[in-house]
């Protein structure tokens, strides 16, 4: 499960690097005592800020501090996670680092290549040119 505050790897090759979650789009709520917590799973969409980049990159920031916190919101799906998640099959998937996509605002992928693997999940809920692009789906 990916809730606010995580802090994720960038799967692509925007510059960023690693990203925090700060909202949950689609995904599901869980009642903790009085709260009620919004989660991600694999496929859901969230919005991240981006914590380190590459220096020359769109994420790197600007000179005034308007402009850099504009630049650094971005939405992203989520491709691997550490929790393990059930398939229908009755089988189980689990990765070992927490890693999002950057998308932009057509729901694509900003990079033009996926690093690492990706699960099969993504398929069912129409990120096709993510699937595409990744080097191997789990």
């Amino acid at each position: 499960m990916i809730q606010m505050q995580t802090v994720v790897d960038v799967a692509d090759n925007t510059g960023a690097k690693q990203a925090m979650v700060i909202n949950v789009y689609k995904g599901s709520t869980a009642r903790r005592g009085k709260k009620r917590l919004k989660h991600a799973c694999l496929g859901d969409i969230v919005l991240v800020t981006v914590k380190k980049a590459l220096p020359n990159s769109d994420f790197s920031g600007g000179t005034d501090r308007g402009d850099r916190s504009k630049r650094r919101k971005a939405k992203a799906v989520v491709v691997r996670m550490k929790s393990h998640t059930r398939r229908r099959d009755g089988s189980y998937v689990r990765f070992d680092s927490n890693a999002v996509v950057l998308l932009d605002e057509k729901n694509e992928p900003r990079g033009t290549r996926i690093f690492g693997a990706v699960a099969r999940e993504l398929r069912e809920m129409n990120f096709m040119k993510i699937v595409s692009l990744a080097e191997e789906v789990v």
